[in-house]
């Protein structure tokens, strides 16, 4: 029995990943996916000043972004920004891959599609800090893990990661033919 490259997790993967650029849409929609995530996760890491920016006008929230990942810089350092960046595009090509499944396979036959949560939970609540911590009542939560929460946006990554590496391209069928079947 012959493995073709979309049987293995690497081929999947690399399936999954390529997926979104197959189209203008989707490759505009993932990009878009990716964009709003890193505002939202930057933006919710102080969420007082973030409120305050936008609410005197909405013309301060590039001022608000430009201060708040300089601020996120100076907190986490090169590497947590850098994951937070990685974090906010796997979780558009994720998404984009998800619904892509849900729109070929329905959403009977999307069974497994809840398995991405994990992932945008986990990296979500690390990247973005107090901000959502403090709302759940867990303020100091965050400031007690190990290298300013990098290790969970790591965490995060891999199972979005691990996600992508088992869906790979919605379009592809992923059910292994039977023993003996051609």
């Amino acid at each position: 029995m012959s493995e073709t490259p979309q049987d293995t997790h690497l081929g999947r993967f690399v399936a999954a990943m390529a997926y979104p650029f197959t189209s203008t849409a989707r490759t505009v929609g993932t990009v878009a996916v990716a964009a709003a995530t890193y505002c939202l996760l930057v933006l919710s890491s102080f969420p007082t000043y973030t409120m305050q920016m936008l609410g005197a006008d909405l013309a301060y929230a590039d001022d608000a972004l430009l201060a708040l990942t300089a601020n996120t810089y100076q907190t986490i350092g090169a590497l947590g920004l850098g994951l937070i960046v990685v974090y906010a595009v796997v979780t558009g090509i994720a998404l984009t891959t998800a619904i892509g499944r849900v729109r070929y396979v329905g959403v009977r036959g999307a069974r497994g599609l809840s398995s991405v949560l994990p992932g945008l939970v986990a990296s979500g609540c690390a990247s973005c800090g107090a901000g959502v911590l403090g709302l759940l009542g867990f303020v100091g939560a965050l400031a007690t893990l190990p290298f300013h929460g990098n290790l969970l946006r790591l965490g995060g990554l891999v199972l979005l990661l691990g996600y992508l590496s088992r869906i790979g391209d919605p379009r592809q069928c992923s059910i292994p033919a039977a023993p003996g079947s051609e």
